[in-house]
């Protein structure tokens, strides 16, 4: 399937069952490390292309892995039907520095990604500061293969 359509399916899935996900990172050994996340599609800060995006604190394991082998898949599974997404990752944080995003438009898209999985706040100003401390980061999945069923 066509990665860009493709995202259309996964949006539909998401809104018919949620934002919960697996994304899987590959060790240096070769093996996968796989967490659960809660994601949504958003567009690129840089290009604006449709990515797979969730967030994940600077001292993470599968951030480390991804800043070293920046490929992952995420499947999303809300009941019998699934979609998966696999590609190249962007890295977008307070640790992750991407030229074309500064300190305000990365406030935003941490905003943004929150928001695309399904999170809301009722205290903006609390919440960006949360995101500075834990030295959060946007992981941007740029779709290369999309499998939904």
């Amino acid at each position: 399937m066509a990665a860009a359509s493709g995202l259309d399916d996964v949006q539909t899935l998401i809104d018919r069952g949620g934002h919960r996900a697996v994304v899987s990172a590959v060790r240096a050994d070769g093996s996968v490390q796989s967490s659960v996340v809660v994601a949504g599609v958003v567009a690129h800060p840089v290009t604006g292309e449709r990515v797979v995006a969730f967030t994940t604190p600077g001292t993470s394991v599968k951030l480390r892995l991804l800043r070293a082998r920046p490929q992952a898949t995420i499947v999303f599974q809300p009941d019998y039907h699934w979609a998966s997404v696999g590609g190249r990752v962007d890295l977008v944080g307070h640790d992750d520095p991407r030229e074309g995003v500064d300190t305000e438009r990365l406030r935003l898209l941490l905003r943004e990604v929150f928001t695309a999985a399904g999170g809301s706040h009722d205290d903006w100003d609390a919440y960006d500061r949360a995101m500075a401390a834990d030295r959060r980061t946007a992981v941007l999945i740029r779709p290369d293969r999309v499998f939904a069923m």
